[in-house]
């Protein structure tokens, strides 16, 4: 039988102490210097330094958001940057970084704030360098539930709706646009059994979210969000905030009238996410038609229906309308063309997206035991995915590059290996040059450093 060769048989050794395995994590530590990131978490943290401490909180904690961001998802993952201190300097150790979080979960209503203040001043000093949105269009936030799995015992992991266990956080996301991704601004840990629609979180995450935002943007938000969010006392919350607002609404009987009384010539043409008309897709005003019994929701608000022929082999729904698949939004949005306002609405699903990178940046399980400890570890998985996305944001402003997510750019660019060269009184991280990206990881370092 003739062997087939697979790679070249090399022997394997330890040893090199200079070499890098994570050279592309450099950007990310550029990233917290031009943002101030390392500087404003030292500051917010030193209430929690001991006396005759050796490592800094704000230090420790960053080079934490550092080894998730690189695709750890437990404390113990730390050691991934401890051995690599040619580039990341003193590393705490792992009962240091324990009694440190014990410490901050002890009393975690100051510690979150604290973290969050750091967070709100790095972004404002991020954006100032690139704002993400283009324009003077809204700011939107989404803001969307997600269940989060548990393997065992935790405090605070009770059962779900879907039959699993674990943890039911509700988070809020800015929306960059088509041109980038997106970035986590509140997140708010609950158990498994909370409600999607709790008006009350819903509140607390959107105050927490416009808290992220710099001042001078906050006036122009616009809240989205699914039928989660589409309850009265949260809407009224936006109303009485003076922001705009597209949230899904159930189809409830008053809604089930207006489409019976919706004359035929209603109905438009939808269009898809490129403007394009979408075939089998129509949209049509419902507020017009809506009875008497539809009440107590905010003055101004429009209800939006969207009618679509399922596709082979969909589950039929119960709210289905003569073989229409039927959703439901409602927006307080003055004028606009209804597809325009439908397109935008549907484009929620980005939040989808930012989910799945926050789950791939710490998210996927709850690591720690007590509730408060995962309150701290939601918040250094918030750290970690927006160092990912203010690196794109300014390294990579106008590339490929900037719209990737965390699995794409760890695999071509953070994984990059190198060596440390000292020559001159001067540090240098040598990478390959044959790796694909090599050009795509030291030009963005040159932009980074130009900004300093």
């Amino acid at each position: 039988m003739k062997a087939i060769p697979v790679g070249c048989r090399v022997r394997v050794e330890a040893g090199g102490e200079s070499l890098i395995s994570s050279g592309g994590a450099a950007l990310l530590l550029q990233t917290a210097l031009v943002s101030g990131l390392a500087e404003d978490l030292s500051a917010a943290l030193s209430p929690w330094r001991r006396e005759r401490s050796v490592h800094d909180p704000g230090k420790a904690l960053l080079d934490l958001v550092v080894a998730v961001a690189l695709g750890g998802d437990c404390l113990a993952d730390l050691a991934v940057v401890r051995a690599q201190p040619e580039l990341f300097g003193a590393v705490a150790s792992d009962p240091t970084m324990s009694r440190l979080v014990e410490a901050l979960a002890a009393d975690s209503e100051a510690a979150i704030a604290a973290i969050r203040a750091a967070r709100a001043v790095a972004r404002d000093r991020a954006w100032s360098h690139y704002l993400p949105f283009v324009g003077d269009g809204p700011v939107v936030v989404d803001l969307d539930a997600t269940l989060v799995g548990a393997h065992s015992e935790k405090e605070g992991a009770t059962p779900n709706f879907k039959r699993g266990f674990g943890f039911h956080p509700v988070l809020a996301f800015v929306d960059h646009g088509a041109g980038g991704t997106g970035e986590p601004l509140a997140a708010l840990l609950r158990p498994g059994k909370a409600n999607a629609n709790d008006a009350a979180d819903q509140i607390a995450v959107l105050d927490a979210a416009l808290a992220q935002l710099p001042e001078h943007l906050r006036a122009r938000v616009l809240v989205r969000g699914d039928t989660g969010s589409g309850v009265q006392a949260f809407l009224w919350h936006v109303h009485n905030l003076g922001l705009q607002y597209s949230v899904g609404v159930y189809g409830r009987q008053p809604v089930l009238d207006a489409l019976e009384a919706l004359p035929k010539q209603a109905w438009r043409r939808a269009l898809d996410a490129d403007g394009r008309p979408r075939e089998g897709a129509q949209v049509a005003e419902l507020t017009g038609w809506l009875p008497a019994t539809f009440k107590g929701w905010p003055p101004g608000m429009r209800v939006i229906a969207r009618r679509e022929r399922p596709h082979p082999g969909a589950q039929l729904r119960i709210t289905d309308h003569e073989g229409w698949r039927i959703t439901v939004f409602a927006t307080n949005t003055k004028g606009g063309r209804l597809a325009d306002l439908e397109v935008r609405h549907r484009l929620r699903a980005r939040a989808e997206d930012r989910i799945r990178g926050m789950k791939d940046t710490g998210m996927t399980n709850l690591p720690l035991q007590a509730f408060d400890k995962n309150q701290i570890w939601l918040e250094i998985a918030q750290l970690a995915y927006e160092l990912l996305t203010w690196t794109q944001l300014l390294a990579w402003h106008q590339q490929p590059a900037r719209v990737w997510e965390p699995k794409r750019l760890r695999l071509r660019l953070l994984s990059i290996a190198g060596r440390v060269i000292t020559t001159g009184r001067r540090r240098i991280l040598r990478l390959s040059r044959r790796w694909p990206w090599a050009d795509l990881v030291t030009g963005g370092h040159t932009r980074l450093t130009a900004i300093t």
